[in-house]
């Protein structure tokens, strides 16, 4: 009895159980090759091996001193993995158009199986069976000729036999798209969102036109526009987290590091930082240390400050301070509202803050504090940091890549 067109398998099925023994160990040969020598394979390979790193250095801090030299070296191999076939793939032309055409054919078989189900006449089926069967045997075999021809022939009749055919293409093509785009938003909103350094008030700990990736799930997730973050889900902001939050007085995204949380009792005397009645511990470790800063892409100009390091708790990190200090510095003691934290640059003397009403304006200082609901995420790692010097900076006015400071971990 002869099987309905309902009943027929897959064409996927179908077309397997044509191929011999060594037609299907080529294609598996082929697509893992096509696989390897995609632009995508380093790029892929890298972002998920970004995912054990990023869990492990925020999990165990103390591993990020042992653990980012290893990464930096793996992420420079995949860097001279992509410019080795972007160099190989702009030589191998005909190694391309091959790549191109078993691409081809792998779309139009899969656009196909999709359709197939809508073709009810038995003999129609059979015949785009066949032909899909020999853009099969064509792309194992190698010939791009015979394959181009193969793949027209049966694009052609399957534009005649499977209704909608092309329509039934772009449609899913749109539902994939949609679907990657909500994927990224809900990545975006919920767990990691990148950010660029645009200015110099978190010298030294970070560089104008550093690239860096912000966890957004630490603190609990933020509903955007409201500015509420219903729970914690790890912990709260605390005191030495590098945090970027949206501006409660101009809107814009700013980074800086968490000196109080609430309750907190602040004063600031003589560039020093009084923090519940006690100076925040500090060492001189440089004076004039040349800088480069730059602002919102202006020409870089060299500064020369003098570095210190500043333990904020278990936490030391690095700072930077003009002699003398700056003069306007807030008056009087302030408290720490709750839900709410005290933020400064790293660059004490260039840092609009929240002892200069974050850059709200005025000629007097003016305390501002910035609440949970404005706190995006913590800082976790410099992934890319396109800065002062570094490769290439001869020719683009300075500014280059500085590999030394991929991976890093925000401390």
């Amino acid at each position: 009895m002869a099987t309905s067109v309902q009943e027929r398998p897959p064409l996927e099925t179908e077309l397997g159980a044509r191929r011999t023994a060594e037609q299907a160990a080529r294609r598996r040969r082929l697509h893992w090759f096509d696989l390897g020598t995609s632009l995508w394979s380093p790029i892929t390979v890298l972002a998920l091996s970004l995912i054990p790193y990023l869990i492990l250095i925020e999990s165990f801090p103390s591993t990020a001193r042992g653990a980012l030299p290893v990464m930096q070296r793996f992420g420079l191999l995949m860097v001279a993995w992509f410019v080795g076939l972007l160099v190989w793939r702009v030589a191998d032309r005909k190694g391309n158009e091959a790549r191109r055409l078993r691409h081809d054919a792998r779309e139009l078989t899969s656009e196909l199986s999709a359709g197939l189900s809508s073709v009810h006449d038995a003999g129609a089926r059979d015949r785009l069976v066949d032909l899909a069967a020999r853009v099969d045997a064509a792309t194992a075999a190698g010939d791009s000729a015979l394959l181009e021809r193969e793949i027209r022939a049966l694009s052609e009749q399957a534009g005649r036999l499977v209704p909608a055919f092309r329509k039934q293409n772009a449609l899913s093509i749109g539902i994939g798209l949609a679907k990657a785009l909500a994927v990224a938003l809900l990545i975006r909103t919920i767990f990691i969102e990148p950010f660029r350094i645009p200015s110099a008030s978190m010298l030294p700990t970070l560089q104008v036109g550093d690239q860096i990736f912000v966890n957004k799930f630490i603190y609990g997730v933020r509903i955007p526009y409201a500015n509420v973050v219903p729970f914690p889900i790890v912990r709260r902001p605390d005191r030495g987290d590098v945090i970027v939050f949206e501006n409660p007085v101009t809107g814009q995204d700013f980074i800086k590091r968490v000196v109080g949380i609430p309750g907190d009792v602040l004063r600031f005397r003589d560039g020093a930082v009084y923090l519940n009645g006690h100076v925040l511990p500090g060492q001189l470790v440089q004076r004039k240390l040349d800088v480069w800063e730059s602002n919102d892409g202006s020409p870089w100009r060299q500064e020369r400050l003098d570095l210190w390091t500043e333990r904020l708790g278990t936490r030391e990190h690095e700072i930077l301070h003009t002699e003398p200090p700056r003069p306007d510095e807030p008056p009087g003691e302030y408290v720490v509202p709750p839900h709410s934290v005290f933020v400064m640059g790293d660059n004490r003397d260039n840092s609009s803050d929240s002892r200069y009403g974050l850059g709200g304006g005025g000629l007097e200082p003016k305390v501002v504090f910035v609440p949970y609901g404005n706190i995006k995420g913590k800082a976790m790692i410099i992934w890319l940091s396109l800065s002062h010097g570094g490769l290439l900076s001869g020719l683009t006015g300075g500014t280059g890549l500085r590999a030394e400071r991929f991976f890093r971990q925000v401390r």
